[in-house]
């Protein structure tokens, strides 16, 4: 049986317990086991790394103790333990020749993949016609291939690209480029999805919004075509909705205004854009739409809920402080620094990642649950936070990549083992 069609709340103050003196969460009753535990494996680990252990060994402590691995992206990490386990010296040769033979297989499609979708964006032109957009297909597809990288799934990947793709170059017309009242326009534009609307827009809107219609509309016909199903209701709201929050983060920029935590988060968990993603996802997966599950996307059930507030508070914790350098005034963390709570940063953050964690509770719990969508879209669900936590991890990895950034990318897409 289905979950019930309601949209989850949004505030952050419902992601755990009750809030403690210090502004934090405690576990409800009975939910302190897996923390238990938690905590016994990490003092053990650490422990253990103190020990003399071998190189092999040793690695794998502090790799274990630096992000758990449910958190990890799966395909990044499927490298990285081919790689540690070569090291061992009771390393199993005949099962890693077959595990490096089958990861470089399947980058080899990833390849291809890759391939056909930069000619999309070459033809898009986009990157060159908008000079102060951000040119990130690369990492784009990285996105895509956290989210789904099984080998059969290349058209989903290649999809999910381009949304990416159109993300990014959007949200720096918001962030850098456009005047509120233009940006006005062009959330009313998608909002009607209305070819007759970019008579009204100045001339770079018009490439940005005709890029979004001609993209959107042709997914919604080929799934028409092959399912049936008429989506253009859900498509389109999906990205109106995320153009208004993207409008009203604008907004609060352009008036120096600062929202509490709790406004921010209503706003934030949307404007990330992870809904946009799993809504596509659903669509390109799913041979069998069913109208329990399309009710449930609309509503913003929990398994689209948890991942974009993952998603949020990993870019927050990333980014907080190259936002406030550029004049924004809304990220989580100086929200909640300059609202009732008067907390320093280091316990914003604190509090923060203490967020996160709850939210991959609540994520797992209702992944387990009976829900009208797949194992294939749940489990992409999960994907989506763990390449989250990937791209932010140490740094931004999406919007300025570092050679750390850069050398991981390539380490799944580009380079064999």
């Amino acid at each position: 049986m289905a979950k019930e069609h309601t949209r989850v709340s949004t505030s952050p103050l419902s992601a755990s317990g009750s809030l403690d003196n210090m502004g934090f969460r405690s576990p409800k009753k009975g939910e302190s086991l897996l923390d238990e535990g938690l905590a016994f494996s990490t003092n053990y680990l650490k422990n253990l790394s103190g020990l003399n252990v071998t190189n092999g060994l040793g690695e794998q402590v502090s790799h274990a103790l630096e992000l758990p691995l449910h958190h990890r992206m799966q395909r990044l990490e499927s490298r990285w333990y081919i790689e540690a386990h070569s090291k061992r010296p009771d390393a199993n040769k005949v099962l890693l020749e077959i595990a490096k033979r089958d990861f470089n297989r399947v980058q080899c499609t990833l390849q291809r993949d890759l391939q056909e979708v930069s000619g999309w964006w070459v033809d898009m032109g986009l990157a060159e016609k908008l000079s102060f957009t951000r040119d990130r297909l690369m990492e784009c597809f990285f996105w895509s291939v956290g989210i789904i990288f099984e080998p059969q799934h290349s058209h989903v990947r290649k999809e999910l690209t381009k949304v990416a793709a159109l993300v990014t170059t959007i949200d720096d017309v918001y962030d850098v480029y456009g005047t509120l009242d233009e940006l006005e326009l062009f959330t009313s534009a998608v909002e009607r999805w209305d070819i007759k609307a970019v008579e009204n827009l100045p001339d770079y809107m018009k490439l940005c919004f005709l890029a979004l219609y001609n993209t959107g509309n042709k997914m919604i016909y080929d799934t028409l075509k092959k399912q049936g199903e008429n989506v253009l209701p859900y498509v389109t709201k999906v990205w109106a909705d995320l153009y208004k929050a993207f409008l009203k983060e604008t907004t609060w920029c352009y008036n120096k205004h600062t929202p509490t935590f709790e406004e921010y988060i209503d706003n934030a968990w949307i404007s990330v854009s992870a809904v946009v993603f799993l809504v596509h996802t659903y669509f390109l997966l799913n041979p069998k739409i069913t109208k329990q599950a399309l009710e449930c996307l609309e509503n913003h059930h929990s398994l689209l809920h948890w991942p974009s507030l993952i998603f949020r508070l990993s870019n927050d914790l990333s980014t907080s402080a190259a936002e406030v350098e550029r004049g924004e005034t809304a990220n989580s963390i100086s929200c909640m620094m300059r609202g009732s709570l008067h907390i320093s940063e280091e316990s914003a953050r604190q509090y923060i990642s203490n967020l996160v964690e709850n939210s991959w509770k609540k994520l797992n719990k209702d992944g387990a649950a009976a829900t009208p969508f797949t194992e294939q879209f749940v489990k992409a669900a999960r994907n989506l936070a763990r390449i989250s936590q990937c791209i932010y991890q140490y740094g931004d990895g999406h919007g300025a990549p570092d050679t750390r950034a850069k050398n991981r990318i390539l380490s799944v897409i580009i380079d064999p083992i």
